[in-house]
């Protein structure tokens, strides 16, 4: 985790690892909301947001589009809220 007085906490976490995440964790009381950094299955940032649940609705699509054609054998699903966080690797079937 980094702090930044600007911006407050991030978190830098594997986009896969957040599936299925409803709304941004908070701090403080409910006050300040933790920013995540999500990345890419090489650890690359891919977006930053505090409001994932707004994420899920609008960038997710776009990213996810982006990745699939770097990332072939990693999940990028249409619906990622119904997904299980973990694996980034899809399972042979």
């Amino acid at each position: 985790m980094r702090y930044d007085p600007h911006q407050g906490p991030t978190v830098s976490v594997v986009l896969q690892e957040m599936f299925g995440q409803l709304s941004s964790p908070k701090l403080a009381n409910n006050s300040i909301a933790i920013r995540f950094e999500l990345l890419s299955p090489a650890s690359r940032p891919i977006q930053t947001t505090s409001d994932i649940a707004n994420f899920w609705c609008t960038s997710y699509f776009d990213v996810a589009k982006e990745m699939r054609g770097r990332y072939p054998k990693h999940r990028w699903p249409e619906k990622p809220l119904e997904e299980r966080p973990g694996r980034s690797i899809k399972v042979s079937k």
